[in-house]
């Protein structure tokens, strides 16, 4: 017997999302049923409306929760009712060749559930990055549920789904920040904050926020962030190469993705230093770069999935940190909201006025 849910929904594209009826159906092998606690408001879920990602039109929203599994289907071992989970959007299947390699973040076959949740009228919806969490209920595969541990509370550990673990994992697990490196990061939303974030707790001497948003700046040094550069009054790369003795930065995370900003983190990188791109560029977005300039400067241009995360190893340990005091995750909740305020909510961080704004059930 399906279950009837209230759910955030885009059903055309550029149209103002509604609250309609959902039906989640009981969870066949492979899959679980998890009961929404809280989720965070993404850009990402703005691009869905937009038909940024794809037109499989009308879309189930939200993708970055945390909550607890109602029921899981046939064969499911891994987690089971009443498990405290934050929901991840890349479940590795185990048995690619990235997988098999050993390195199952790079995952080129995750999974999602089988089954389609619905309209009330048996419309299949498409659920945003396969989870569809802007709900009381969601369907999702039970690789994408990571068990952590419940003294966590829902509207911060949600956020380690999405934004948060991105930009942390550029940091740490794409650009392999250490002890004593300098560190710059263009582009001071969520994303970027979580990279100041991260490359704070690997241990980084000297970490430069850019933006072009002093507000924004001002919570990048909240985060870790021992220096500012407003980059619409200074050039970045200027700035960047003199806070840095005139050599630029061991690792340039550019947490917008735009051609002039992968530009700046390009040139404000040591030699050999290491460039990471994690924010996501639009598909007509394309970059010119002299070649000898790639060649002569050597180090590495990396590009970050999900920061190369792997849910299983870091959502626990993250909140473990969290829970020891040493990772500051509530400073990215600017408010918490209901269902029918997601609208709003897109408004807001278009404005540049939240960090997260958190939906919480």
């Amino acid at each position: 017997m399906p279950y009837e849910v209230q759910g955030v929904v885009a059903l055309g594209k550029g149209e103002p999302v509604s609250v309609e009826t959902v039906l989640v159906p009981d969870p066949g092998p492979g899959e679980a049923v998890v009961n929404v606690q809280a989720c965070g408001v993404c850009h990402t879920d703005l691009h869905y409306r937009e038909g940024g990602i794809n037109d499989d039109f009308p879309f189930l929203l939200g993708h970055e929760a945390a909550g607890i599994v109602e029921a899981v289907g046939p064969g499911v071992t891994t987690v089971s009712p009443g498990d405290y989970v934050i929901l991840n959007w890349r479940a590795v299947c185990g048995e690619c060749r990235a997988c098999r390699r050993g390195r199952p973040w790079y995952c080129f076959s995750t999974h999602n559930a089988a089954q389609k949740m619905t309209l009330a009228d048996g419309t299949p919806l498409s659920p945003a990055l396969g989870i569809g969490a802007f709900a009381e209920k969601t369907l999702v595969a039970a690789g994408q549920c990571t068990k952590v541990d419940p003294a966590a509370p829902p509207a911060v550990a949600g956020l380690l789904g999405c934004g948060i673990m991105a930009g942390l994992g550029a940091a740490i697990n794409t650009g392999g920040v250490t002890r004593g490196d300098s560190v710059a990061v263009i582009g001071c939303g969520g994303v970027g904050d979580a990279a100041v974030l991260g490359a704070s707790l690997a241990g980084a001497s000297k970490i430069i926020a850019v933006d072009i948003d002093d507000r924004k700046l001002e919570w990048a040094r909240g985060f870790g962030a021992t220096h500012t550069v407003n980059s619409a009054a200074t050039d970045p790369v200027e700035a960047i190469r003199e806070l840095t003795g005139g050599n630029g930065a061991d690792v340039v995370i550019d947490a917008v993705g735009r051609p002039e900003t992968y530009k700046q983190a390009f040139y404000a990188r040591d030699l050999a230093g290491t460039v990471v791109l994690v924010g996501v560029p639009t598909p007509d977005m394309t970059l010119e770069l002299p070649l000898l300039d790639v060649f002569g400067r050597g180090g590495a241009l990396k590009s970050s999935w999900y920061g190369d995360c792997l849910p299983s190893r870091d959502f626990p340990m993250l909140i473990d940190l969290y829970l020891q005091g040493r990772l500051n995750l509530d400073g990215f909740v600017t408010e918490t909201i209901g269902l029918g305020d997601v609208e709003e909510a897109f408004a807001k961080m278009h404005r540049g006025e939240v960090l997260r704004s958190v939906v919480v059930l």
